[in-house]
């Protein structure tokens, strides 16, 4: 298993303890890739889950840059484009990012709800 597999798979068991259900894992298009979709009540929510594995770059978190912005927004058109029964849905996009810490060798993801906005 990736790296990237390992936290999508911490991030997707961490997001249903919280009371989420994984409608869809990795989904790929033209535009690019979703890492988790998700059903948080009424929200459908599109998550990207990053990593970072050396503390000298830029946080996990502020890679998501606006260019990865714009493709999740593209990409999760395409979702509902294909998912007309979850259309109607308010939409949020939510980042879960690993940072590493010296102290805690496998330290709880940072859950950033809306993220950013379309």
């Amino acid at each position: 298993m990736s790296s990237g597999d390992y936290y999508e798979v911490r991030a997707a068991q961490w997001l249903q303890a919280r009371g989420l259900h994984i409608l869809a894992r990795n989904f790929r298009c033209r535009c690019g890739e979703i890492d988790l979709i998700a059903r948080d009540r009424q929200h459908l929510v599109f998550v990207e889950v990053r990593a970072r594995s050396n503390p000298r770059f830029v946080s996990a978190a502020a890679s998501v840059d606006q260019r990865k912005q714009r493709r999740l927004l593209r990409s999760a058109q395409l979702f509902l484009q294909q998912h007309p029964q979850l259309a109607r849905m308010p939409c949020r996009f939510d980042v879960i990012a690993f940072d590493p810490r010296q102290s805690v060798p496998d330290a709880q993801p940072h859950w950033i709800r809306a993220a950013f906005t379309s």
